[in-house]
């Protein structure tokens, strides 16, 4: 299985969010683009292969990192997925021509499935879903609104995708190091033949180790890593 660090984008640094994505508890661990660029050296420099990008002021339509994700792509020297506000076919583009080796779609992949796949057909194999799980419903906007849609329903509506995979947030266990949800996991590893990446609640090489059981391809780590809970050369060992 696959070690993904996170690195999670607010006004130049790496932040976390609150419990289930509440942007009003965010701390900081990484101030400024020379600091977050460094920590995703340090990422690379341990073993990981890919980074998890993900920028929350796109994905809330607050503003952007652009420019800090674009260095990214150029100097962390791995492969990155970059995430949050890839909300048009141009965007997704902008991205993929900018180096990054795939791109995420989530509120617009379930509001606008035919959208998903046209990007999809026009980017085979670069393009993730991203399914982020409230209450059993897709968690859109940021993680501000729930779609009136199940998992297996969303699921179906992306069938036709050429993607890479997908990437399986919960968002009830996000942040909050209560190990994942694996239930959830279980549900869309049984609904589709895609590769899939968890993230939620990893807080330990056990939680890891259970992810990778219940048949996750990858795993992203946040929080887990930047607080040292999971030890960092200890977790990059176990990923293939």
């Amino acid at each position: 299985m696959r070690i993904v660090p996170a690195l999670d984008l607010r006004a130049g640094r790496v932040v976390r969010l609150g419990e289930h994505g509440d942007f009003g508890r965010e701390r900081a661990y990484a101030d400024g683009p020379d600091a977050v660029v460094a920590l995703a050296r340090r990422y690379v420099e341990a073993g990981a292969r890919r980074l998890h990008v993900v920028d929350l002021d796109a994905a809330r339509g607050s503003g952007d990192n652009r420019e800090l994700v674009g260095r990214l792509l150029a100097e962390a020297e791995a492969e990155v997925q970059v995430s949050g506000g890839v909300r048009s076919a141009e965007a997704a583009a902008r991205w993929l021509d900018a180096g990054a080796a795939a791109v995420a779609m989530g509120t617009a992949a379930v509001r606008d499935p035919a959208l998903l796949v046209r990007v999809a057909d026009a980017h085979p194999g670069r393009v993730l879903a991203a399914l982020d799980v409230r209450g059993g419903r897709p968690a859109v906007g940021g993680w501000s609104e729930v779609a009136d849609l199940t998992v297996p329903a969303t699921l179906a509506r992306w069938a036709d995708a050429p993607l890479a995979g997908l990437v399986v947030t919960s968002v009830d266990r996000d942040g909050t190091l209560a190990g994942p949800d694996v239930a959830l996991l279980t549900e869309v590893t049984a609904a589709t033949g895609l590769p899939v990446t968890y993230s939620g609640g990893v807080a330990s090489l056990a939680d890891v180790r259970a992810v990778a059981a219940a048949g996750a391809a990858a795993v992203i780590l946040g929080r887990s890593l930047l607080e040292g809970l999971v030890p960092l050369a200890e977790v990059m060992a176990l990923s293939s």
